[in-house]
């Protein structure tokens, strides 16, 4: 087709001449760069299929059960899905998990006891597991029930303080937990070579403490998870990666077989675990969101970087930078004040299939210490692996970019966040 068809059609869609022409630009000179990202996602769709085959997926697999939801072959065979393509001894893949905060509670709550030690080598988690953990007071939290919780920071370059997390293991150290991605933060994201020598160190030292990793955003980012490199559990949610756009809700944990149902106990039933749980006809879009989840993860990973790109040549600090590897689908980019992050969020929702016409707000959302502005308009609410951006109204004024259930709409997300910033006169095109 005629690239000025495809630049006509972006024009009637609200894209400036100029913005196309620079985005055009920056998309051009990635293609190489894409054509790596294309080998990792045959690679993982590859791993994904022979796993749906090893464990005999079949018709029957895709149908809904109801109630107590004994004997569901689909949840069952789907759990052994899990299992195999990530290398682990079981796996809990549940619409019960709200969210992947939720997962990484009942992981938590479920494997952690009263006078056992929480330890994260990585700094502070992520902002709704304040809570979670007790950083900030909260019903319910680990805290209330005697589990206590030590941190150690990273380096100011990035790298982990390994004398400082040797001092922080102590007989009570029971789990570690290491977040893969960045957060609310700028930090650089573990790839998962980076996670495994933390593991090896942390082993090392106490040989029986229980290594779990947040996985959230870096599934199929790699042709390796943390659990291939010794994590002894990794935990997510199915609105983000391994849910390939399709998975209306739901979270993973898997591991361990010990570790995954101590999880199992925490989200049924002590005496019940993995045995109940119906699936209410979510199984399809469970199986097909999976078998879709490499390609979809792709996408997005080629959004990112057009972002970091795009931004890096503006002059904007953005983490990763637009030459280093890939280890999340999160892009952060510092705008510097809140005018731009609201312009740079409501450009992202104008560019949604859903919603396109309202504007995001910032507004006090539970879980977080600030006002959070969010942008996704999103088949499924929340879906973080779809087009989306968030970030807290507070310094030094990030916006998180992430998702795209397609490369092109990706694409068109990030030149949209442009026009609303060069609409606005926050932003000068080269």
């Amino acid at each position: 087709m005629d690239i000025q068809m495809t630049k006509m059609m972006y024009q009637s869609m609200g894209i400036d001449e100029k913005v196309f022409d620079f985005g055009q630009k920056i998309a051009e000179s990635l293609k190489e760069r894409f054509e790596e990202i294309d080998k990792t996602a045959e690679y993982n769709q590859l791993k994904v299929v022979r796993a749906m085959q090893q464990c005999k997926a079949s018709e029957a697999c895709l149908y809904a059960s109801s109630g107590y939801g004994y004997n569901d072959i689909g949840r069952d065979t789907l759990e052994d899905i899990y299992a195999a393509a990530f290398h682990t001894e079981s796996a809990l893949v549940r619409p019960q998990i709200a969210c992947g905060t939720h997962a990484l509670a009942v992981a938590l709550s479920g494997n952690l006891r009263p006078g056992d030690e929480l330890l994260s080598p990585v700094g502070k988690p992520y902002d709704t597991l304040e809570e979670v953990i007790g950083i900030r007071p909260s019903n319910g939290s680990l805290a209330e029930y005697g589990i206590t919780y030590r941190q150690v920071d990273l380096l100011e370059d990035g790298s982990f303080d390994y004398d400082n997390i040797s001092k922080a293991i102590n007989e009570k150290t029971r789990l570690v937990t290491i977040q893969r991605s960045k957060g609310y933060q700028t930090r650089p994201t573990l790839s998962v070579k980076r996670i495994g020598e933390l593991i090896a160190f942390v082993k090392n030292i106490k040989p029986d403490v229980i290594c779990m990793v947040d996985n959230c955003y870096g599934e199929f980012v790699e042709t390796v998870e943390p659990t291939d490199v010794g994590a002894d559990l990794i935990v997510g949610s199915l609105i983000k990666n391994p849910g390939g756009g399709l998975a209306p809700i739901g979270g993973y944990i898997a591991g361990k077989k010990e570790f995954v149902e101590n999880a199992a106990y925490r989200l049924t039933s002590p005496g019940l675990g993995k045995e109940v749980g119906a699936t209410l006809g979510v199984n399809q879009p469970f199986y097909q969101g999976f078998f879709l989840a490499p390609t979809v993860t792709a996408g997005a990973l080629k959004g990112a970087i057009f972002a970091a790109n795009i931004y890096e040549r503006l002059g904007f600090a953005v983490v990763p930078n637009s030459t280093e590897s890939r280890h999340d689908i999160i892009q952060a980019v510092t705008l510097g004040s809140p005018e731009r992050v609201i312009a740079f969020c409501k450009g992202i929702q104008a560019a949604a299939p859903i919603d396109s016409y309202v504007d995001p707000e910032p507004w006090a959302m539970p879980g977080y210490d600030s006002d959070v502005i969010m942008a996704a308009g999103a088949f499924v609410q929340g879906s973080s692996i779809e087009l989306s951006a968030d970030g807290p109204i507070k310094p030094p004024y990030a916006v998180y970019f992430q998702g795209g259930l397609t490369w092109e709409h990706a694409k068109f997300g990030i030149m949209m966040s442009l026009q609303k910033l060069y609409e606005k006169g926050l932003v000068q095109l080269p």
